[in-house]
């Protein structure tokens, strides 16, 4: 697992070890910055679930202004924490240790990415989506990552899925603000 571009380009990160991680794959990475590649620069990113930090990283490599990491394992944090002195990108990283839910609903904050990639078919997004919508600037952009059978809302509030994208057996779902008719 490396850095794709950026500051930190080619940089290698750390992971946990074990059956309960799955990392983002490279291809499925490079498509999310692919998606929001002129919206990165500058923004307020969160990486909900963020298990080794990969995707705030290199958020934060392409120009990213901050990254929120938030996840409730200590182990998860630890390694964004080394991952994030290794890159040399802490200065404007924010992480918590603190459940996903929990952390939302206590938050004052307005991202304009958020990245979600929880543990597949617990149904995690589905129960952050309604209290991440007030968390997100007008123009933001939710990315989730699932499996390529779960079923997201069609809608979450001001929020609509726009677009899906599928690689193997993952799946990209996207969200951004209702088109005004």
């Amino acid at each position: 697992m490396r850095v794709i571009t950026g500051s930190a380009r080619g940089m290698k990160l750390k992971t946990l070890e074990g059956l309960d991680v799955r990392p983002t794959t490279d291809q499925v990475k490079e498509s999310i910055f692919s998606i929001i590649q002129f919206e990165i620069e500058g923004a307020r990113v969160l990486d909900l679930f963020a298990g080794s930090g990969q995707l705030g990283i290199e958020a934060l490599s392409r120009g990213a202004h901050c990254a929120t990491f938030v996840d409730a394992s200590r182990a998860s944090l630890n390694v964004v924490n080394e991952n994030l002195t290794h890159t040399k990108l802490q200065k404007n990283a924010i992480v918590k240790n603190e459940d996903s839910l929990g952390f939302l609903k206590m938050t004052k904050d307005i991202f304009d990415i958020a990245l979600l990639d929880p543990p597949y078919g617990k149904g995690l997004i589905d129960a952050a989506l309604p209290t991440l919508v007030e968390h997100m600037s007008e123009n933001g952009v939710i990315i989730c990552e699932t499996s390529k059978e779960e079923e997201l809302p069609d809608a979450v509030s001001r929020f609509e899925k726009r677009k899906e994208h599928k690689y193997g057996k993952i799946k990209l779902t996207v969200y951004r603000p209702k088109e005004e008719i």
